[in-house]
């Protein structure tokens, strides 16, 4: 007989809970509420309350995380708080003021213009998680915009930021998506044809929103006693573990172990961020602010889903571990004040290289199947690497496809054959031998496993997904939104929670020829 827990888990109203603001009460900020685009020295954050919406109405809630934080399905005055028309007496809205580099570019100033923090919300098990809303209204950091979020943008980060969850990524989450009744003008491809789009929020969830960018902007501006008492309570909050005269030093060496192991799955996954610049790197290692993301279809290490990163493709899939290691430099650079001993603060930025091999080869390792990693494993893998950019078939699918691979088949054509659902074009003869060598060389890999073929395949299976939210099904479902249907919508929040299985083979295709140009489909600008 089970019986029934002793400690029931409290669920809670957001309207009727009371919110901490440890933060806030930590740290100087800028008390007036004034939206007006300025710069903020000497302060970490600025007042920013949320600006009203004409019909804030639920589109999309999370209940699998809203059961985490014990936070009740929300009634009219939850909504209004989601919708940004309701601020409860003990939250204090606010905009953390950070600065950043972009695109390699010092920008100075930049801060959350488009995101405002309602408080901190402590759960049962004495942990407090950050709620924020973004698309709720201008800032102090808003610059020249609105502060909104349309639609398109934040049907993408709710369904994406919860994909990554389940896909196994560290990620901030989403809790909400609500829709606002307004419209929102926006030039998509600034192009100069701006137009009306309909407008959304999206509740955003974290232990915290901190970036290597809160950092930099102390540094820059030589706040030195900010720098310190911001780095002491990053430590004491959310490393808590970690003690002793150079704790500085493990705290960042700790970040930059966590960043690598993060780029680590996003390569596992095929993610690409698109715009990772220092304020748009978490110190928790989560992946943060999803704008023109992707996965990869083709495999393609110079894809980069944002058309502000092109010519140069800066950001592209298989340049985001060296971005990581530029931007840890970054961070590195605006702590060094308080370190000591430079050098240890450089070995330890540098430590970010084996750190990241090691972790690339033991996650490619079990996404082969293989039992362990020797050199020529090594080799295998940077062959398999060359090969698929060569051919560019659906990574996805392939690795699918892999799995269930005879272990005895041979003929080039029956190969071939085998992965053709994952391919894009006809293979040329020349690329025919080259992929047929290198199966026949996997094979041959496989069968030296030490381990089990159902050990080896289990390793697959969970290295590997089979649904990922491709940027044409969140086009598609977009679309049937701003037309008033939702089928697609639900059936895509029902997939992403269920990746490594077979469950939803109806999205288990390469992308449609149609969608390979179309706008949305497979690049987007940083407004997205």
């Amino acid at each position: 007989m089970a019986w029934p827990s002793l400690m029931q888990t409290h669920m809670n109203k957001l309207h009727l809970k009371a919110f901490k603001n440890t933060f806030i009460s930590n740290f100087s900020g800028d008390q007036s509420g004034s939206v007006i685009p300025r710069q903020t020295p000497g302060v970490l954050y600025s007042k920013a309350v949320p600006t009203p919406v004409k019909n804030p109405e639920l589109l999309a809630w999370s209940d699998e995380l809203a059961t985490q934080l014990e936070i009740e399905y929300p009634d009219k005055e939850d909504i209004d708080i989601l919708g940004g028309n309701l601020v409860t007496p003990t939250m204090y809205p606010y905009a953390a003021c950070y600065a950043g580099h972009q695109f390699g570019n010092w920008a100075g100033q930049l801060g959350d213009g488009r995101a405002i923090t309602l408080g901190e919300w402590e759960i049962s098990e004495n942990k407090s998680w950050e709620l924020q809303l973004k698309g709720a209204g201008p800032t102090a950091y808003s610059r020249r915009a609105d502060g909104r979020a349309v639609l398109r943008s934040s049907v993408r980060e709710y369904l994406m930021s919860e994909a990554m969850h389940y896909l196994g990524v560290p990620t901030t989450r989403a809790l909400s998506l609500v829709t606002t009744g307004d419209q929102i003008v926006r030039d998509m491809f600034y192009d100069g044809r701006p137009s009306y789009e309909p407008g959304a929020i999206v509740m955003r969830v974290a232990l915290s929103f901190l970036r290597f960018g809160n950092f930099e902007m102390l540094a820059a501006r030589n706040e030195t006693d900010n720098l310190q008492n911001l780095v002491n309570w990053t430590i004491n909050q959310h490393y808590p573990h970690i003690q002793g005269d150079d704790k500085i030093l493990t705290w960042f060496a700790e970040v930059v172990d966590k960043t690598a192991k993060m780029i680590v799955e996003w390569l596992r996954v095929g993610f690409v961020h698109g715009v990772m610049n220092t304020d748009n790197m978490s110190i928790l290692g989560l992946t943060i602010d999803y704008g023109p993301f992707s996965f990869l279809d083709n495999y393609d290490p110079d894809f980069t889903p944002n058309t502000t990163d092109l010519p140069g493709r800066r950001y592209a899939f298989g340049k985001q571990a060296a971005i990581a290691y530029w931007n840890l430099g970054c961070l590195a650079n605006a702590i060094s004040s308080l370190v000591p001993d430079k050098e240890k603060l450089i070995q330890a930025a540098e430590a970010f290289e084996d750190i990241y091999y090691r972790e690339y080869y033991g996650m490619m390792g079990n996404k082969l199947g293989l039992d362990q990693i020797t050199q020529d494993d090594v080799n295998l893998i940077m062959e398999f690497e060359d090969v698929l950019t060569s051919i560019q078939p659906d990574m996805t699918i392939f690795y699918q496809l892999l799995i269930d691979l005879p272990l005895d088949l041979e003929n080039e054509i029956e190969i071939v054959n085998h992965f053709k659902h994952s391919l894009y074009h006809e293979l040329q003869p020349s690329e025919i031998t080259i992929f047929s060598q290198l199966i026949g060389k996997y094979q041959h890999r496989i069968k030296q496993n030490t381990c089990s073929r159902e050990n080896s395949l289990m390793r697959m299976r969970k290295s590997n997904p089979r649904f990922i939210l491709r940027n044409y099904l969140l086009h598609q479902a977009i679309e049937e939104l701003e037309k008033g249907k939702n089928e697609l919508f639900i059936k895509l929040q029902d997939a992403m929670k269920d990746p490594y299985s077979k469950n939803y083979d109806e999205f288990f295709v390469i992308r449609p020829d149609w969608a390979t140009q179309m706008a949305g489909c497979s690049m987007l600008s940083c407004s997205s």
